[in-house]
């Protein structure tokens, strides 16, 4: 496979006022096109030209040279051989040239997410605008792009680079940007042509969060817009072919996954001791005791790292304190989750500080994109916490609920990854065959008013046209208009009030928005930034269960009997002291001792 795209440079800007969009930069065709149109209509009117056709020149001149120097950045490419995905390389190539929609679906470890912007790369892409290529999490976001340019010898990360949140790592060297799909939404909101792309790659949209949902229905009305636009959507084998018909007949292109093989063990609490089902700590400990026992009997993979999936960051806190405290030898435990800290996700990849046996303790952020080295066991406790809203009661819960079986499969191929692994369900089969094949789209189960807002302000028309793979109930809807009317955000269906645009800025739930906007107008949104920074997570205050009296004990210097709202401020004033008093190591161990 060779370069396929035309270098620039090789002849000049088309004389008059005419050029070539696809010689151009992809950002500059819209601007060019509007010189060329005003060229046109003056000319046809007998008025003087001179000076748009010397700025439309000067314009495409100075495009043509950008193009030609991104594409002396380009690099040399090389495909793992041992990558399933690398033996289907001429046929991506081939089919992205020939479609402006692909999906490629596959398995776990199929090279889908490392090897697709190389592939674009081969393919000609990436120069006359990035290559965007979004994750669900952060961490993921991360993690890939330094994949991506390691395998590329890109040691300064600049032809690959990432942006999450507020840290953009991206510039004007950067071929291929690594970023949430929160952040491409937000980038649609100021650039709805998406202009600075050439080519785009949603990955794991078989997740289906309400982030992927609105992006591939703001992909189906934009792709007609931007015919220069090639769309990429990555999945693993669930129902595929609701995305193929949603745009249109996209062909799909399967790659097998490079899968070991997986023994998979049940293990439900009724099968354990009455005392090591107490707690998913307990349940966990006694299911690494069977690990070892079976170890010691000549099975299983000796001293194999453990990848135990858990419903949330207290769970793994427990977990760790009961890992610590079991006694055992040569334990290296190891929390991971979307909000860790860099430094603390990096040592989960870094097989060479491991100080015995790995036990990495995850949310789902690990069922999918993120390789942890070294497994060769997961324990699945076979349950999450899946955000649910009621449009009864208005509330947004997060309870814990049993996965689907699409999620419990994709957890037990964490351990197939690298070599033949053992994945340990902590519940049986029955159990499992009972599950719901697929988790529900979130579209079907969030608040909307924040969809509807960020609709209403881009003027997407009305959320029952808008075309979602999954249209959201009705009754949704309405309850997301209504919520919408209340907090003053709406003049009509269709329009923003002047709060309402200012809310639309906010990247938080309208309701917080509001607080804070009416905040800012009476004089104290110092204070209400904390109490709605409060509000947006889960409770700092922890209470173990062995412990829940002395947890009160500590959290009662907080307590307002007034608000709970001014208990939220009087911890954070008090957490904030510490933070400026105590060195990092300390403010940890003060608020392991305050149940914070």
């Amino acid at each position: 496979m060779s370069d396929q795209a035309a270098r620039p440079g090789d002849k000049q800007a088309a004389p008059g006022y005419t050029f070539e969009p696809d010689r151009i930069m992809a950002r500059d065709v819209h601007s060019c096109a509007r010189l060329e149109r005003e060229i046109g209509t003056r000319t046809a009117r007998g008025k003087p030209v001179d000076r748009l056709q010397r700025q439309l020149a000067e314009r495409v001149q100075s495009s043509m040279a950008e193009l030609a120097r991104r594409h002396s950045l380009v690099p040399v490419i090389a495909l793992p051989p041992e990558l399933p995905i690398s033996h289907h390389a001429d046929e991506i190539v081939d089919a992205l040239a020939a479609h402006q929609v692909l999906v490629v679906a596959g398995e776990t470890g199929s090279g889908k997410t490392t090897q697709l912007p190389k592939l674009c790369l081969l393919a000609g892409r990436g120069r006359r605008g990035r290559i965007g290529h979004t994750q669900p999490r952060r961490i993921a976001a991360r993690t890939v792009s330094q994949r991506i340019a390691e395998e590329l010898a890109d040691s300064g990360g600049q032809r690959v680079a990432y942006q999450v949140r507020v840290k953009d790592y991206s510039g004007d060297d950067t071929l291929v940007k690594l970023m949430t799909d929160g952040i491409l939404l937000a980038e649609v909101q100021h650039d709805p042509l998406l202009r600075q792309y050439d080519t785009l790659i949603i990955d794991e949209a078989h997740e289906r969060s309400l982030n992927i949902d609105f992006l591939l229905g703001y992909l189906k009305q934009l792709l007609p817009r931007r015919p220069d636009l090639k769309l990429i959507i990555t999945s693993a084998t669930i129902d595929v072919e609701s995305l193929s018909r949603h745009f249109d007949g996209a062909p799909v292109i399967e790659v097998s996954g490079r899968t070991y093989p997986v023994e998979v063990q049940y293990l439900p609490p009724d099968s354990m001791p009455a005392d090591a089902t107490a707690s998913l700590p307990a349940q966990l400990l006694y299911a690494l005791g069977q690990i070892e026992a079976d170890e010691a009997a000549g099975r299983g993979y000796r001293g194999g790292d453990v990848l135990v999936f858990l419903p949330g960051e207290r769970d793994i806190r427990e977990a760790a304190l009961a890992l610590r405290r079991s006694q055992r030898q040569d334990l290296d435990v190891l929390p991971l989750y979307a909000r860790l800290g860099s430094a603390e996700q990096d040592r989960v990849f870094n097989l060479g500080k491991r100080r015995g046996r790995r036990i990495v303790l995850a949310t789902n952020v690990a069922e999918t994109s993120l390789t942890v080295p070294g497994i060769r066991y997961v324990i699945d406790t076979g349950v999450a916490r899946i955000s649910r809203y009621s449009h009864r009661s208005r509330v947004q819960r997060l309870p814990i609920e049993p996965v689907s079986q699409a999620s419990a499969d994709q957890r037990k191929g964490r351990c197939g990854r690298t070599a033949p692994g053992i994945c340990v369900r902590l519940y049986d089969e029955q159990d499992f065959l009972a599950r719901a094949q697929f988790t529900d789209p979130e579209i079907l189960r969030t608040n909307l008013a924040s969809v509807i807002l960020q609709m209403t302000r881009m003027r997407l028309g009305e959320v029952a046209q808008f075309p979602f793979i999954a249209p959201p109930d009705s009754r949704l809807v309405n309850d997301g208009y209504r919520l919408l009317e209340e907090l003053g955000a709406l003049e009509s269906r269709d329009k923003l009030s002047d709060c309402g645009k200012q809310l639309a800025r906010l990247p938080v739930d309208p309701r917080i928005a509001r607080m804070l906007h009416e905040a800012a107008k009476r004089g104290c949104l110092n204070e209400m930034l904390v109490i709605a920074a409060g509000l947006s997570i889960q409770d700092p205050r922890e209470r173990p269960l062995d412990k829940q009296q002395a947890a009160d004990q500590q959290h009662a210097r907080f307590r307002d009997e007034r608000s709970d709202f001014i208990s939220l401020l009087k911890l954070w004033q008090y957490f904030e002291e510490q933070r400026q008093a105590l060195s990092k190591g300390q403010l940890r161990k003060y608020c392991q001792r305050e149940f914070l």
